[in-house]
């Protein structure tokens, strides 16, 4: 499979790495950050394994397929703690967890390939 191939998860996983990032930051900025420690570390995580996993499809890389599972699985969790901070009028954390579901379901096609 060709670099073109990858673009539309490439281009999910660094959106969703920087969402993840941005929300981190808005969370740490909430009046009880200690409340958030659960969705901050996982933003974080998947920041790095969606950059991690944009790399490896950059490179063509031979594990992509393993990366992109990982991928799907973090993002999920991290979509699902965002999605009960966002139904408490947390919008970072309502649009993390909309780019995170967009990005698991992106990497999920790179795994049926």
């Amino acid at each position: 499979m060709n670099h073109s191939s990858y673009q539309a998860c490439i281009d999910a996983c660094r959106q969703c790495a920087s969402i993840c990032n941005q929300c981190a930051a808005a969370c740490l900025q909430e009046q009880d950050p200690a409340m958030l420690v659960t969705c901050i570390r996982l933003d974080l995580e998947c920041a790095v394994i969606c950059s991690a996993a944009a790399e490896l499809m950059e490179l063509e890389g031979t594990q992509v397929d393993k990366l992109c599972a990982i991928c799907v699985e973090i993002c999920n969790k991290c979509a699902e703690e965002c999605e009960k901070h966002g139904k408490h009028g947390m919008e970072h954390c309502a649009e993390c967890a909309a780019v995170c579901r967009a990005c698991a379901t992106a990497c999920s096609k790179m795994i049926a390939v």
